[in-house]
């Protein structure tokens, strides 16, 4: 277990207090849990209160005494009701701020009306734009934790070489796979930024279930095993000669990578193996144009471009009908952090200190998926930097 340092946690809050100071907030004020452990290192229950300029206050329900353990902010103190959190502030010396952040795209209606009745006096903003753009520039130690997690998913695909076998399940690959990952310390758990965006550590199905669509804004999603939570593994067993994806997302302290690989028992059809061929272009004509810094939405549509060229116009990022408007995301903490490359996304351009998945792929409903996917940033001199590392042909396991 590691603990972000506090001179970590001093830079992003200095640099979100710059943002707030150019947007004009007198404060922000934080609650959800990827972004107390962004600002704070922890994630225990309470509220991050970041004035414009000072030290930022984390007020904490449960449990203080383990977030002053873990966070290494100097200003760590308990509070037991909302009615509190005024006063706390006062006595720290700052005044009632009269505009205040707060995070609009997760935060629940119930909470935010609580906490507009503490400060009655104020205004309150949506700064989720802004912790996002502080959140999609990442450090170098931010960088390492990533490359950590990569190393940990290129042995998930390693062991998964001796694992896939005709007959097995997808979910007992799955779950072989996933003990291979929480012994080499994946926290079992994936962050989304998005209202029901449970996600599990990745997508791993066979065959006709890999084609099968879900209510995830995902290329992939599979039938699961109940509609309870209707996507991922099912029960259905793995044949020969069909494609196997596994999707999957490595995490180290925190910290997401996120890699697809296609394997098959057997072979696999000269269709299928085209279009993993041709999937395989699509990321090369991004590695050659990432480098140029163009907008998101620019990169998007040379890619997409591409692979309508190549006839997959009703297969590519999904079934006809259920396509995604994305090739690549960005991750961090969370698996969609900024930058989006999507369609549309022409006002915001990368940058330097960006990281990102790529993931082109292509859906034939009733003979399964195929696709590459692979995690990236743009180090400081423009170049793009690989993070997965695992081999990127298909694997054939022989019959």
């Amino acid at each position: 277990m590691r603990l972000t340092p506090a001179t970590e946690l001093e830079y992003r809050c200095s640099r979100a207090q710059q943002a707030m100071t150019a947007e004009g907030l007198d404060a922000l004020l934080l609650l959800q849990n990827a972004d107390l452990y962004y600002f704070t290192g922890t994630i225990q229950s309470g509220a991050l209160y970041l004035p414009a300029a000072g030290q930022p206050l984390y007020l904490v329900r449960r449990d203080c005494r383990r977030a002053r353990m873990e966070s290494g902010l100097k200003e760590v103190l308990p509070f037991s009701s909302m009615s509190e959190v005024a006063a706390i502030i006062a006595t720290h010396g700052y005044p009632a701020p009269r505009s205040i952040g707060m995070e609009f795209d997760v935060l629940p209606v119930a909470l935010f009306e609580r906490y507009r009745k503490v400060f009655p006096d104020a205004s309150f903003h949506d700064a989720s734009p802004l912790i996002r753009r502080i959140r999609m520039i990442k450090s170098h130690y931010e960088i390492h934790l990533m490359q950590d997690a990569a190393h940990q998913l290129d042995k998930v695909f390693r062991a998964a070489v001796g694992l896939l076998r005709e007959g097995m399940t997808d979910l007992q690959l799955a779950a072989e796979l996933e003990r291979v990952a929480r012994l080499e310390g994946h926290a079992g758990l994936i962050r989304m930024r998005v209202f029901n965006g449970e996600m599990m550590f990745g997508h791993t199905f066979s065959g006709a279930d890999s084609a099968v669509p879900a209510y995830t804004d995902t290329p992939l999603g599979g039938l699961g095993t109940t509609p309870s939570f209707g996507q991922g593994a099912g029960y259905k067993p793995i044949g020969r000669g069909e494609p196997v994806i596994i999707d999957f997302a490595g995490s180290c302290d925190g910290y997401l990578v996120d890699q697809t690989r296609v394997m098959a028992v057997g072979g696999l059809s000269a269709k299928l193996v085209k279009g993993y061929e041709d999937m395989l272009e699509v990321q090369e004509l991004m590695k050659s144009l990432a480098p140029q810094l163009p907008t998101w939405g620019e990169l998007y549509d040379e890619c997409c471009a591409l692979a309508v060229a190549k006839g997959y116009r009703d297969s590519f990022m999904g079934v006809a009908g259920s396509q995604v408007s994305f090739i690549g995301h960005g991750i961090g903490i969370e698996i969609d952090e900024y930058p989006f490359i999507a369609r549309g996304f022409h006002q915001m351009r990368l940058e330097t200190g960006m990281a990102f998945a790529f993931e082109p792929k292509l859906v034939f409903p009733g003979e399964g998926a195929v696709g590459i996917e692979n995690s990236f940033y743009l180090a400081d001199d423009c170049s793009l930097k690989q993070l997965t590392l695992a081999d990127e042909k298909i694997i054939i396991i022989p019959l």
